[in-house]
């Protein structure tokens, strides 16, 4: 009997193994800082990086909550065209197949002069 015990402990252990080992889902920006100042010309250059996590597949970028990047590398640079002056919010969401968002996102708020 007890041998099966130790059997059932075992196999339970086993099954939740998978999960225990999948990565959580993250998203970070690097750059630009938070907060940060940018010149009304410059092109802006996000610097992210995403472990999409079992529920996401690739990520999108959003400006001031509308989406302008889809972005399927895990760790990059992505290139904004010069904004108005004024504050802007650039967010990254990480989003499953079906670009639909996970609930995880980053954000980092700029202002442009």
């Amino acid at each position: 009997m007890r041998t099966l015990g130790h059997v059932a402990i075992l196999m339970a252990f086993a099954c939740n193994l998978p999960h225990a080992m999948a990565e959580e889902a993250s998203v970070s920006i690097t750059a630009p800082a938070n907060g940060s100042t940018v010149a009304a010309n410059d092109k802006i250059n996000v610097e992210y990086r995403v472990t999409p996590g079992s529920k996401g597949d690739h990520v999108h970028l959003y400006v001031d909550d509308k989406e302008i990047a889809v972005l399927r590398k895990k760790q990059g640079i992505h290139a904004i065209e010069p904004m108005s002056v004024g504050k802007h919010a650039i967010c990254i969401k990480i989003v499953n197949k079906a670009h639909t968002p996970i609930g995880i996102q980053a954000c980092t708020n700029i202002s442009v002069q």
